[in-house]
């Protein structure tokens, strides 16, 4: 049975961004990941370590929080992390409860040799938009992602 379904301009052209914002999403993460896979990380250690090394020392709840992984996946790539040397927890003096991360001299290292490199494959995959247009598709994101937010 072939079902009929209207839908109006508006309608069509809010599926007409999600679509087209789902493949550029897409397109740019899949080369970003393969980046970041080729220093030998996976895209959640590489974005732990990418937090670390841009804010310091911060607590393993925030850093989740920042990167939209889970507690549990967190503990875990944390763990491997720790296992590579390129990170440390350090308990909160203040508050047990609180433990922290921060990165290593190993980690500091790698990430100085990194760093640049990455930032500059980043760039190179939004060449496509000029400085004032990505300063615009950033307002706009930020508003889409407030107003979804708010449903």
């Amino acid at each position: 049975m072939d079902v009929a379904f209207e839908i109006g301009d508006e309608e069509s052209i809010s599926l007409k961004t999600f679509v087209v914002l789902s493949k550029a999403y897409k397109a740019v993460m899949d080369r970003a990941v393969k980046d970041m896979k080729k220093y030998g990380l996976s895209p959640s250690e590489f974005t732990i370590l990418e937090v670390l090394y841009t804010k310091g020392r911060i607590p393993l709840q925030q850093i989740a929080e920042k990167i939209l992984i889970t507690s549990g996946t967190i503990t875990y790539n944390i763990d491997k992390l720790e296992k590579k040397k390129y990170i440390r927890r350090v308990p909160c003096e203040e508050d047990r409860r609180v433990i922290f991360a921060e990165l290593t001299a190993e980690g500091n290292e790698l990430f100085d040799r990194i760093f640049p490199e990455h930032a500059s494959t980043i760039h190179a995959l939004t060449e496509g938009l000029s400085a004032d247009e990505k300063q615009e598709a950033i307002r706009l994101l930020k508003k889409l992602g407030r107003g979804a937010e708010k449903r």
